[in-house]
């Protein structure tokens, strides 16, 4: 098979290629582009699990980048063992036909024990007194130990939070190039997510996004040319576009004001006990989840939501099976939002009673996805300065809790997720392979894949 590298340019777009961004540019002219019509969810690790399995959620299960367990009565976000993922990848079917066949997944998501021959993903060390240490997790082991020796630490703090920048973009590159000089994969999968970041902090305006754009395209240019030189086919693709937003729509106070949620204090601040609720959502850029407990309240939960203004469809049974997504991890309702509109987890109604991982960055904890989590908070003056105060207390190896994340969920100007009518916000495509059609689904990125290796 040919030696093929996929590289995951998130939140790319029509929408955002253009004068910014000369080497996308010139490299679509030369090319074959392509629109992916956005699937539901079109959210990080849904659309990526369908493009190496070439299955719908229905059947590879991974419902949005988060799900309540009904088993554990718990909502998990961001999990990364690969056997989450039901249906065979593309690598494994590969393999099976062509025994010496590898592939390198750097980055992708649902990384962790996978059957991928090498691999990469952000895995801080999580220390016995609280503290949070940057760190990745590779397989081989010994590859995490070279690459960091080679490149420097993972750039944790700048992958994700309010340091996101293009310092971790940058890193992945770095370590997809070396990973390739030590082993030289058939198939390399490269997961480059810096424009998601500005993009939802400030939608697709180039005013306020020209230096990221200039930043992804030199990365892709770096890539693009080390990986022609070595003979492989180069397909660059993303997993959805962002779209811009301005209203925020808090469907667990809305189903908390309606007794469904079941709320528990502890220490004067308000814990979602999802088990004990009725009812509540599982947040999810566009996308939400209900769930529901107590079945003699679905009637009543499904005449909240028709209402709920910012939503555009509500999927029950039917409409799950008509969008692939009937899977028993789905809610028993799945709510999409107008292209407007995207959907926070808060649960509280006063934020002094806020948890108190809610003002700080934590994607597990939180029972749903919060982008909010890339501002520094905007109303406080001397956010900076506590932040070097409490670097300090780190750095002395005292308790501290880095709390300076807003709750103003206004901030955020785009988002994904949904199904977007405008097709220049339609994640994209190109390949140097002709393609019979100019606009894909989903599921037809795996057969361009497995096309191009051929």
């Amino acid at each position: 098979m040919r030696k093929t590298v996929v590289l995951d340019v998130v939140g790319l777009s029509t929408s955002v290629i253009g004068r910014h961004t000369p080497f996308l540019q010139q490299y679509v002219q030369q090319h074959h582009l392509a629109t992916v019509k956005p699937m539901l969810p079109a959210v990080t690790t849904a659309v990526q699990s369908t493009y190496v399995t070439g299955k719908w959620p229905a059947e590879h299960g991974i419902v949005g980048n988060g799900w309540y367990d009904r088993e554990d009565c718990e909502v998990k976000f961001w999990k990364q063992s690969n056997k989450l993922v039901q249906s065979e990848k593309i690598w494994e079917k590969a393999r099976r036909l062509q025994p010496d066949f590898t592939c390198a997944k750097m980055f992708w998501w649902y990384n962790m024990y996978s059957t991928a021959d090498y691999s990469v993903t952000p895995r801080p060390q999580y220390l016995s007194d609280g503290r949070k240490m940057p760190d990745c997790y590779a397989h081989p082991a010994s590859l995490r130990d070279h690459l960091q020796k080679e490149l420097g630490q993972f750039p944790l703090f700048q992958f994700w939070g309010p340091g996101a920048n293009i310092k971790s973009t940058q890193w992945i590159a770095d370590a997809s190039q070396v990973t390739d000089n030590l082993y030289d994969p058939t198939l390399t999968l490269i997961y480059l997510p810096h424009l998601d970041y500005c993009l939802q902090k400030f939608g697709p305006d180039e005013s306020k996004i020209s230096n990221e754009l200039q930043e992804i395209d030199n990365v892709c240019k770096q890539l693009v040319t080390f990986y022609e030189k070595k003979g492989a086919q180069v397909i660059l693709l993303s997993e959805y576009g962002i779209n811009p937003v301005n209203n925020q729509v808090h469907l667990n106070r809305i189903l908390r004001q309606e007794g469904l949620l079941q709320i528990r204090e502890e220490r004067g601040l308000e814990l979602l006990d999802p088990g004990a609720s009725k009812a509540f959502a599982v947040a999810d850029h566009q996308i939400a989840h209900i769930y529901i407990n107590d079945l003699a309240s679905a009637k009543k939960v499904r005449n909240i939501i028709e209402n709920v203004p910012g939503v555009a469809q509500v999927l029950d049974r039917e409409g799950k099976r008509k969008h692939q997504l009937h899977h028993e991890r789905a809610g028993d309702y799945i709510l999409v939002a107008d292209s407007d509109s995207w959907f926070t987890y808060y649960y509280w109604l006063d934020d002094n009673k806020a948890p108190d991982f809610a003002r700080i960055v934590d994607i597990h904890r939180k029972p749903g996805y919060d982008p909010v989590e890339m501002f520094l908070n905007p109303a406080d003056p001397l956010v900076k300065a506590k932040i070097v105060g409490k670097l300090l207390k780190k750095k002395m190896g005292f308790r501290y809790l880095m709390d300076v994340i807003p709750l103003d969920a206004t901030l955020i100007k785009g988002s994904h997720g949904a199904l977007p009518a405008d097709s220049a916000y339609h994640p994209v495509l190109i390949t140097p392979q002709a393609l019979n059609k100019e606009q894909l689904v989903a599921t037809d990125v795996y057969d361009v894949i497995w096309n191009t290796m051929q």
